[in-house]
């Protein structure tokens, strides 16, 4: 199986090296790497550039936001399995992608997830907390469930049969497109239960009143769009189930 690992950044030189390193040492080699620039001016292609021998698609142009860059690469991709891993995150170890191609032959699933650890901005060997994500159950979305997007991988003709990333959700795209596909249309999935991604805390996105505000909206939208129809609980229950998934790591 292939593998198609895409990549958007944005502004990242700092970081982005860890994550195109966490990449190109996996011990799985069927990988097809993308990465998706949208037009950065601190020096980000720069350091890209080291590693285009290694990266088979490069661009470097506008884009309208994070989603929209995750769509072009999705579209660019020759992999039957798509994983997305963002500028600040890197794979946990060297044979995550095996791990991820091992489920998906043995379980004959379209997805799989797993846990992730948010760890220090500067000492990513310091784990500040772990999202455990469990099993999937479908009533676990009235709860407000939802695995760590960047865990999630996906069969490549998934994205053909059920649509990309809806731009029309800036900040809850990737909540709705795993509900389209979990729960609406009972893709099949798989847990695997260890953690797969390491995501540096305290970045651009951090939480803010105005953006769980406008999180909330976009999630109960989510439902709507797709012709679903929540718990009258499920949003406020999705901040609480996504507390009660993380475990503190002191």
């Amino acid at each position: 199986m292939k593998v198609s690992i895409i990549t958007v950044v944005l502004n990242n030189r700092k970081y982005i090296e860890d994550c195109i390193l966490s990449v190109l040492n996996q011990t799985y080699k069927n990988l097809e790497y993308i990465i998706i620039d949208g037009s950065s001016i601190d020096g980000t292609v720069e350091v890209i550039r080291k590693y285009e021998s290694q990266v088979s698609t490069l661009i470097s142009e506008p884009d309208l936001g994070i989603y929209d860059a995750m769509n072009k690469g999705i579209l660019k991709s020759k992999g039957e399995i798509i994983g997305i891993l963002n500028s600040d995150d890197m794979y946990n170890n060297n044979d995550v992608i095996e791990k991820v191609v091992d489920c998906f032959r043995k379980s004959s699933v379209d997805t799989c997830y797993g846990d992730l650890a948010y760890v220090d901005r500067r000492d990513v060997n310091k784990t500040i907390r772990y999202w455990k994500s469990n099993c999937y159950r479908k009533k676990n979305f009235h709860r407000g469930w939802m695995p760590p997007h960047p865990t999630f991988f996906v069969k490549h003709d998934i994205y053909q049969k059920c649509g990309l990333f809806n731009l029309d959700f800036p900040l809850a795209a990737d909540y709705e497109l795993m509900l389209r596909l979990l729960y609406k249309n009972s893709i099949s999935t798989a847990y695997i239960p260890t953690v797969l991604v390491k995501m540096r805390t305290g970045g651009s996105c951090r939480p803010s009143l105005n953006n769980t505000i406008h999180n909330i909206a976009e999630n109960y939208r989510a439902w709507k769009v797709n012709g679903l129809k929540p718990n009258p609980l499920t949003f406020v229950l999705k901040p609480l189930s996504k507390t009660l998934q993380y475990i503190s790591a002191s």
